[in-house]
């Protein structure tokens, strides 16, 4: 019997994955960038501990309610988009003493594991890129639910979580003695899933 030719056998491959990438696709989201919200605080002279806000860019999940295995993330966080509540304190922290957005406008985030701790709880690890250094992170989670929309446009996957920061890790070291050192962050999150099984995550990241 003659060997398969190697487009016969291309082919067959294609068939034998077809299957795998449909499943893929099913689990594929896009973040919401009007229902994603990032909070952070941090102390001002022991006095209080004020709030900001930060808006994500852009970005993707995979996520299978049922199987966590294969969970995985990336995002794009718009440091420009700062909101302390007072324009002259937003131009003060996006100096390049702090966030440093002119030259470094978004901070990037890229998960490495996903650890599920219980049934609707886990730990996101992953790497955090801001002002151009690279830090690993561990931000607890909860899902939240997923859902069709009331008007059954999209299905949404929610998320909140939350993570603390040593700004220092990331060269933030101006005003020790009236800036708190660590940030409390607060992630409150919305993935639509993509219904085009064409979709590529990198489509996301890339832009």
């Amino acid at each position: 019997m003659s060997a398969m030719p190697a487009a016969a056998r291309l082919l067959a491959c294609a068939a034998l994955l077809w299957p795998l990438a449909g499943h893929a696709a099913a689990h594929r989201y896009r973040y919401d960038t009007v229902h994603s919200q990032i909070v952070f605080s941090v102390s001002h002279d022991g006095y209080s501990r004020p709030f900001g806000r930060l808006h994500i860019a852009r970005g993707w999940l995979r996520f299978d309610p049922d199987d966590w295995s294969h969970a995985a993330t990336e995002l794009d966080i718009d440091l420009a988009s700062l909101d302390m509540g007072d324009a002259d304190w937003n131009a003060a922290v996006l100096k390049p003493a702090f966030l440093d957005a002119t030259r470094t406008r978004y901070a990037h985030f890229a998960s490495t594991s996903v650890e599920r701790t219980a049934d609707k709880n886990g730990i996101l690890h992953g790497k955090l890129t801001l002002r151009g250094v690279t830090r690993e992170v561990d931000i607890p989670f909860t899902f939240n639910r997923q859902a069709r929309t009331i008007f059954g446009l999209h299905t949404i996957a929610g998320f909140s979580a939350t993570a603390m920061l040593d700004r220092t890790d990331f060269g933030m070291t101006a005003n020790s003695g009236s800036i708190g050192r660590h940030v409390s962050v607060w992630l409150e999150l919305e993935a639509i899933r993509e219904e085009r099984t064409d979709a590529r995550e990198s489509a996301d990241a890339a832009q």
